[in-house]
């Protein structure tokens, strides 16, 4: 039995809709921080002391160093990340994160939790943010660990 040609149509028009990401949460910036989860629940440092040395996800460790060791080739164009935890509050390096140029607009470190009023953005990243709300958490929970 073949399925009528417009019920094919809604279930792919379904299928590719649910593949496409939600937009995320708009949050809320209290002075220089967020100072809410963006999940509601706290990130898992490991995870984010991951995402920080891994280069394919984060790209931190392209502009900044930090406290991990086997990687080599740490940047040198942005604050390292060593101490983190004692220089800023979760909150304010939750916005550094989410939007870095909400408080430096010539900063060049990529809001990773921003997908709207961008410019120049890959195609495949198109209307999406490069972490998710929950992988912010994450790297939130690992650099406030980093007290010096």
């Amino acid at each position: 039995m073949r399925l009528p040609i417009l019920l094919v149509l809604a279930l792919v028009a379904g299928s590719a809709a649910a593949q496409q990401p939600a937009p995320p949460v708009v949050p809320q910036v209290i002075d220089d921080s967020i100072p809410q989860s963006l999940t509601g629940r706290p990130g898992d440092a490991a995870r984010g002391r991951a995402i920080v040395a891994n280069r394919s996800i984060g790209l931190c460790l392209l502009c900044h160093s930090g406290p991990i060791a086997e990687e080599r080739f740490q940047g040198d164009l942005a604050p390292s990340l060593a101490g983190a935890g004692s220089r800023w509050s979760e909150g304010q390096l939750r916005l550094r994160i989410v939007d870095g140029s909400r408080l430096n607009a010539d900063t060049i470190m990529p809001a990773y939790y921003r997908a709207q009023g961008l410019h120049r953005v890959a195609r495949n990243f198109e209307g999406r943010t490069i972490l998710t709300a929950s992988q912010v958490e994450d790297v939130v929970a690992y650099l406030v660990t980093l007290k010096d």
